[in-house]
């Protein structure tokens, strides 16, 4: 009976021991996220190239070396976020999430309009004046409704050998990222 006892008691200490660390840990690591990985790489409405150098205090990125990636930022408190790119490219894909990282909805150039790179992002309030009144800007965008208010898209492009290097950078440079007016 004492060493059943005994095994408890350890076992106990030995559990609060492991949650007195986790909490005191949770601080450390929920500033270490993908928002604040990204914020780190500059301002908001501008396409940010995502390396995967791992910069002190930020989150690791998966990351893979025949991929090339884009990201930005955007508040959509105001007015949508409209994305664009203009080019053909072997593979392209944008994911858009939410400022927990949580990924909202995913596109490729297989499913997009014309294999374009043509999107806007908006809350509900501002998707019911969309559909109103649509912008000649956003004529052949795809509509996507975001319950949030702050977001950032990650564009990420294949590029299956060196020759599509320049090719693929071009295309993450001129990426479009701003407010739809």
């Amino acid at each position: 009976m004492g060493k059943l006892l005994r095994t408890l008691l350890f076992g106990l200490i030995g559990a609060g021991i492991i949650h007195i660390a986790v909490v005191l840990l949770v601080p450390y690591y929920s500033d270490r996220n993908a928002w604040s990985r990204i914020s780190a790489y500059g301002g908001d409405w501008q396409f940010h190239t995502v390396t995967g150098e791992i910069k002190p205090g930020t989150a690791r990125l998966a990351f893979d070396p025949l991929f090339q990636a884009a990201a930005c930022r955007f508040d959509i408190t105001d007015l949508p976020a409209h994305i664009t790119g203009i080019g053909t490219l072997p593979y392209w894909s944008i994911s858009v999430y939410n400022r927990q990282g949580e990924n909202i909805y995913s596109i490729n150039d297989r499913t997009a309009i014309a294999d374009q790179l043509d999107l806007v992002v908006a809350t509900p309030l501002q998707m019911i004046e969309l559909n109103k009144s649509k912008p000649l800007s956003a004529e052949n965008s795809v509509l996507i409704e975001a319950d949030m208010d702050e977001g950032f898209v990650v564009i990420r492009s294949f590029v299956p050998d060196e020759s599509w290097s320049e090719q693929v950078a071009a295309f993450l440079k001129n990426a479009n990222c701003s407010p739809l007016l």
